[in-house]
């Protein structure tokens, strides 16, 4: 078995960590870390972690690949606390940015806790997701936290379109708003 550099992958979903685990497995040994204390409400937040899981098992039984998960604990008031002064900020504003920052915060302190060579994050597939907004964020927290940073923009060569045909193909559950309470309100 050929030796690969360890990532922690911050996913938000299961669809939208398919392009990343297909694409990122033949290089790296991935670990998806599911750290989302935005998504609201508790349901939805329990319903996508379901649905990364199912996707993880199929994805193992197939033997090609082999995903981890790390399931970090469901935290929305940590998230309320980052977020409380920017509720009237519409999609994609600084809510967003404050938000993108606590949860790749969060995957970089793990990723070093727990000895894994670099991290990243599935949130580039989004077609409404700023990628180099994102990746200025995580190069700000690699900095921070000593620890590599992957930059990406996974909806390219049609990497949205592709998590498309695989949660398909995995029959996922496809949400229809970003997940927290404010991107489902507007």
């Amino acid at each position: 078995m050929e030796n690969k550099e360890k990532m922690l992958l911050h996913s938000c979903c299961g669809p939208c960590s398919t392009t990343a685990i297909f694409s990122l497995s033949k290089i790296y040994d991935i670990t998806i870390c599911y750290y989302n204390p935005n998504i609201y409400p508790e349901e939805e937040y329990l319903k996508r972690k379901e649905e990364q899981i199912k996707l993880i098992n199929k994805v193992n039984e197939e033997g090609e690949i082999q995903i981890k998960m790390l399931d970090v604990e469901y935290d929305p008031e940590t998230y309320e606390e980052a977020v409380c002064s920017l509720r009237e900020e519409k999609e994609g504003g600084l809510r967003c940015n404050v938000c993108f920052r606590l949860r790749l915060e969060k995957v970089a302190k793990l990723a070093l806790e727990n000895g894994y060579d670099l991290f990243a994050t599935t949130l580039t597939v989004s077609p409404h997701k700023n990628a180099p907004l994102i990746n200025s964020i995580g190069e700000e927290v690699s900095k921070i936290y000593n620890i590599r940073y992957l930059p990406t923009d996974l909806k390219k060569q049609d990497g949205y379109k592709k998590s498309i045909e695989y949660s398909k193909q995995y029959e996922l559950y496809r949400q229809n708003y970003c997940g927290c309470k404010y991107s489902k309100w507007y």
